[in-house]
């Protein structure tokens, strides 16, 4: 009996044995750089994109691939530059409400924003799993669908890496998050469903490949091209929205406008930015962000690695800084989010020194699927030092966070409860 691809977990493992067989096609790089990459990564996961640049720049100073190449300001007090990434300090949501405005909304960008004006902006639908030839869609042309709106959270999949050393004591590639590659936004598009069903979708589709219109990318002296990754057409005909308005403004640059993909509950990479075309294929899909990347590898992983990954794990976060310094004798509240890509976050519970003892939050939203819900406690310190505060959640599907993460080698989906260092004085 065939797998019922509908089902995730069954969708990546057939998907994986087909990519091992060489029975999945290779979209957009050749085979054989792909299994170069491929073999690299199940060996010692040291390819990733740290150090990647556009393809026009491939031969350009270190310097300059560092450089943000985001549109909008990025002070210190809001976010931590990574390479071409900045992350959100969690500290600077505190009293932001459910939303996170876009001026405080991390960036993952794996090369530079691209400046793409609407009114010229095209998404073409194509593939052999189409009952007739290439569509094209205008943005007007898109904002005549039926609209939806949906308060979502993307979420990168190595939020919380850096964890994996400073807690566990692991090497990991990739860049350092800390727990601020999170943001939840109100998103306003149409279905992609809707435009799937417009430009002629079969019952062959089996993968539905959006493409970015930002610059390709080169890693260890390969083009991998532009960012795309395949959405099964199970998940592509169900939830999947493009998006072009955040937070009820037109998308921005940084963050994939005029248009981007927006899956709920997966890992980030899977919510393509800049999207311009979507290939829809009868046939398996793979690139270097489901083969190579995006995937677990190391001693505690399976021995070819791990499937691709598809849904984002669960993870809390103090609003305050690391390593704070807060006096002593006097009360504070202690204010903090949780979130989980399986299930609504239905208790939060909060130590305040170092995992001796625990008291549950108090949550301040009702917790829903795709969100996050905000917390506090109150807190009192009696004595001075060093203390670590912890939190750990549990979403409806009984799941509570570890006290540790199964190591992989480019430190994805770190769930563990991270210890929030404070000082006392």
């Amino acid at each position: 009996m065939p797998a019922d691809l509908s089902d995730e977990s069954q969708y990546d493992r057939a998907r994986l044995r087909q990519w091992a067989r060489g029975r999945a096609r290779s979209a957009g790089v050749d085979r054989r750089d792909l299994l170069r990459l491929f073999a690299a990564g199940a060996a010692a996961g040291a390819v990733g994109l740290g150090a990647a640049a556009p393809a026009a720049a491939a031969g350009a100073a270190a310097g300059a691939a560092a450089a943000p190449g985001t549109v909008k300001p990025l002070p210190p007090e809001l976010f931590t530059l990574r390479g071409t990434n900045a992350e959100t300090n969690f500290a600077a949501l505190r009293g932001t409400g459910p939303l996170t405005p876009v001026d405080r909304f991390f960036v993952r960008n794996h090369t530079v924003t691209p400046r793409i004006a609407a009114d010229g902006w095209r998404l073409r639908v194509w593939g052999d799993a189409l009952a007739g030839g290439p569509v094209e869609f205008s943005y007007d042309r898109l904002r005549s669908f039926p609209a939806v709106e949906r308060t979502l959270f993307i979420e990168c999949a190595g939020n919380g890496r850096s964890f994996y050393t400073t807690q566990q004591g692991q090497q990991v590639s990739g860049t350092a998050w800390t727990l601020g590659a999170i943001g939840v936004a109100r998103w306003r598009g149409v279905r992609l469903s809707d435009v799937l069903r417009r430009a002629g979708v079969t019952r062959r589709a089996v993968d539905v490949l959006p493409r970015g219109l930002d610059d390709e990318v080169v890693t260890n002296g390969v083009n991998l091209g532009r960012v795309r990754r395949p959405l099964p057409a199970s998940k592509a005909l169900d939830d999947v929205i493009l998006a072009y308005e955040m937070n009820g403004e037109p998308l921005p640059p940084d963050h994939g406008g005029p248009v981007r993909v927006v899956v709920p509950d997966w890992i980030g990479i899977s919510s393509v930015k800049w999207v311009g075309d979507i290939e829809v294929s009868g046939q398996p899909l793979y690139t270097p962000w489901n083969t190579d990347l995006y995937r677990l590898f190391g001693p505690d992983q399976p021995a070819q690695g791990s499937a691709p990954l598809t849904r984002q794990t669960l993870k809390s976060a103090f609003e305050l800084e690391l390593g704070a310094t807060v006096p002593v004798h006097r009360a504070r509240l202690l204010t903090g989010r949780s979130w989980s890509g399986a299930a609504p976050v239905h208790r939060v519970e909060v130590s305040t020194d170092g995992g001796a003892r625990w008291q549950r939050a108090r949550l301040h939203d009702a917790p829903r699927r795709g969100s996050w819900v905000r917390w506090s406690v109150p807190w009192t310190p009696r004595t001075t030092g060093t203390t670590a505060l912890l939190a750990r959640a549990t979403d409806a599907t009984g799941r509570t966070q570890p006290q540790t993460t199964a190591h992989n080698t480019q430190g994805y989906l770190f769930d563990a409860v991270v210890r929030h260092p404070v000082t006392v004085v």
